[in-house]
């Protein structure tokens, strides 16, 4: 099975996540493949409040390698993901049980304080499976859950996820001091049961067990814009279905630290952040677009590695 490296560990202990990394776990489509065997992602993600969140997360499912996505939503969101991505396979919320899904991504893009009780109960039966989630934002509050959960918190969220698993609060101040930083979000994994992902200029990753916490340079200030969390959801529910379905069984910390790394560099690349150059702004959709490239040059020679190296060196 594989799982986290064994890479440089940085001053606090964390293992700094590389390019390398990222090109072992990256799944390369052969002669033999078809659109289901690339992974399906299945994303209940948007509202009527918040449409483009489903947008984004489908825009990225797609561009970071997915060979079928499904759209499970109400109707505004589901039009949009249509009119953008009309390859999206797109249904009205019904029962879950009759979707197959190699993951499933949820959460993007909604309020809990406006689910409705028979969203709550479907978003319950997910988590009550056997197929991985990608748990974001407004389905953070339905944790702890017994489906293998991927929990990709902000530092908001993060604190109240906390406090739904008992756990002792940590102020905001606290969290800046790293090595604080990555004990509490290994302290949460464990109480969770599944992978943390914790989002910040530094992304960290952790799942329940002995394995270091991983560490991910965000790669630019510019990716702190909207939507860019919901792009993330997207990559993660890509990689984890992609690994699924050619029964790779690869570690989910690895597997979310991989999408975090691809994110940023996407983010990079969207906003020309070049040597010294400082960059443009971007938006979500930039970044969901870059993915391709991003994912050209991990796969294609060790050339990404230098910002690897530079990273490590920064930390240390």
């Amino acid at each position: 099975m594989p799982s986290p490296s064994a890479g440089a560990l940085d001053a606090q202990g964390r293992l700094v996540w590389t390019g390398g990394d990222v090109r072992a776990l990256l799944r390369v489509p052969g002669a033999s493949d078809d659109k289901r065997t690339r992974g399906t992602v299945a994303m209940r993600t948007g509202s009527d409040a918040y449409p483009g969140a489903a947008v984004l997360g489908v825009e990225a499912a797609w561009r970071a390698g997915a060979g079928y996505v499904r759209y499970i939503g109400p109707r505004r969101p589901a039009d949009l993901v249509l009119a953008r991505r009309p390859e999206t396979v797109v249904a009205e919320p019904a029962s879950v049980s009759a979707v197959h899904a190699d993951a499933w991504v949820i959460g993007s893009g909604t309020d809990p304080a406006l689910r409705p009780p028979e969203e709550t109960a479907a978003l319950r039966h997910l988590l009550a499976g056997a197929v991985p989630v990608v748990v974001d934002a407004g389905a953070l509050d339905l944790l702890p859950a017994d489906a293998p959960v991927i929990a990709t918190p902000h530092e908001g969220e993060f604190a109240r996820l906390r406090a739904r698993l008992g756990l002792a609060p940590e102020r905001a101040e606290a969290l800046q001091d790293p090595a604080r930083r990555a004990a509490a979000v290994r302290e949460t994994a464990e109480a969770l049961g599944g992978t943390v992902l914790l989002k910040g200029a530094t992304t960290l990753v952790a799942g329940p067990g002995a394995a270091p916490v991983i560490a991910i340079d965000a790669g630019t200030g510019w990716l702190a814009a909207a939507g860019t969390g919901d792009v993330l959801a997207g990559v993660i529910g890509a990689l984890v279905a992609a690994d699924r379905a050619a029964g790779r069984g690869s570690a989910p910390a690895a597997l979310a630290a991989s999408a975090a790394w691809l994110h940023g560099r996407a983010g990079r690349l969207a906003a020309h952040v070049d040597g010294g150059r400082p960059g443009r702004p971007l938006v979500a959709l930039d970044v969901a677009e870059a993915l391709p490239a991003a994912i050209a040059a991990a796969l294609a020679d060790v050339a990404d590695d230098m910002h690897d190296h530079r990273t490590e060196e920064d930390h240390a």
